[in-house]
């Protein structure tokens, strides 16, 4: 059987990503699907809106054959991170192919990152403090590789594309056309609706029904939905008793950000005025978000580099197509591949050590364990999209 990989969150999942999966599937020819979802926790830096098994069995209705949790260590990363271990993880479960949608589907991703690879180092990018740091890393990449990255998917694709380049066996790179509203779209229109408006919706107490698929709506309609507003508090608890040594350990802080972010904290009312106070241009609000985050889940640089050495395969779902490409593959995986979550593996020095850290907080919040005694979702025949 031949596999085709994506890289999602379907945070949550709409209409586009339905496209999405569709579209991996026609255009590698593979049998079957196999999606990457971050776990509990996103790349933007806050927790999904309901948990990765509501989201996991919403895409094995909506297309996904096989449904493997993207660790929230590799799922919180910035671009290049998140890529580099989405990639090792595709490529461990031996998947062909990698499909992904950009605003430049036409691009040769990996030329570009052959170009950018050959260009000189980008040594220190911040140096002008009139331009943010996201307008001089896209002026870099218009100096050395020709091509303008300033949507957010065509970075992505890119960041893809150079972590395949590290890969023994590179993927062949699937870029398709998005459907429907662009990324971070705050508006719902006849398009349809971005995955942050809906989140945005869901926030205010809307329905959401008509732009989601059922079984996504089933999932919504089903949990209790989480965002900053449940993790701020804790945010503010850790900034005011953590002293600033402990601070200094957390993963990307640097530059004398512990400072910045427990000074500012009183006068913050909420997570989206703090995030205000210490954004600047040095610091985009995705790396803040990011940063804060960590500080809530005790993400030291120690925590980040040994889950990276530690790797696994956790099973969320599969379809029966998906089981069958389990049972192909599993003599030869070079990770653990877990279908069933032990206590052991959650213990200090266990294998998901790091990953039940995390999903613990989820747990408290929604009183719904989240790996010990979970097995795989699978889906049934009459399950409808």
């Amino acid at each position: 059987m031949q596999a085709v990989g994506m890289i999602a969150e379907f945070n949550p999942l709409h209409n586009g990503h339905v496209f999405a999966l569709q579209q991996a599937r026609r255009l590698s020819g593979a049998e079957v699907v196999v999606a990457l979802l971050a776990g509990n926790f996103v790349q933007r830096g806050e927790p999904a809106v309901v948990d990765k098994w509501t989201r996991a069995k919403a895409a094995l209705a909506c297309g996904a054959d096989l449904v493997v949790e993207l660790p929230t260590t590799d799922a919180v990363q910035a671009a290049d991170g998140f890529a580099q271990g989405a990639l090792a993880l595709l490529s461990v479960l031996q998947v062909q192919s990698l499909a992904f949608g950009t605003e430049a589907p036409a691009l040769d991703y990996a030329a570009l990152a052959a170009r950018v690879a050959a260009a000189p180092p980008q040594g220190s990018l911040f140096q002008d403090h009139t331009q943010t740091y996201a307008t001089q890393l896209n002026q870099y990449y218009q100096q050395t590789a020709g091509v303008s990255l300033d949507a957010p998917n065509l970075l992505l694709g890119l960041s893809y594309a150079q972590a395949n380049r590290k890969l023994d066996t590179p993927l062949r790179l699937l870029p398709f056309a998005r459907h429907g509203a662009a990324h971070d779209e705050a508006e719902i229109s006849a398009d349809g609706a971005s995955a942050s408006a809906l989140r945005a919706a869901l926030a205010q107490g809307e329905s959401v029904a008509d732009l989601v698929p059922a079984a996504m709506q089933t999932g919504l309609d089903a949990s209790r939905h989480q965002s900053w507003d449940d993790l701020f508090p804790l945010l503010r608890y850790r900034l005011q008793t953590a002293d600033l040594a402990a601070l200094r350990d957390i993963y990307t802080m640097s530059e004398g950000l512990e400072f910045r972010l427990t000074e500012q904290l009183a006068g913050a009312q909420d997570f989206a005025g703090f995030l205000h106070q210490i954004k600047s241009k040095r610091y985009t609000y995705a790396r803040m978000r990011r940063l804060c985050l960590y500080v809530v889940l005790n993400l030291t640089t120690e925590v980040m580099a040994d889950a990276q050495q530690h790797r696994f395969l956790h099973v969320l779902g599969f379809t029966a197509a998906g089981r069958q490409y389990l049972h192909q593959i599993k003599k030869t995986v070079e990770l653990p591949l877990i279908t069933k979550v032990s206590a052991a593996m959650l213990a200090p020095g266990g294998l998901m050590q790091w990953q039940h850290r995390c999903d613990q907080l989820i747990e408290t919040l929604t009183g719904t364990a989240q790996n010990y005694g979970r097995v795989p979702v699978m889906r049934k025949e009459n399950d409808a999209c």
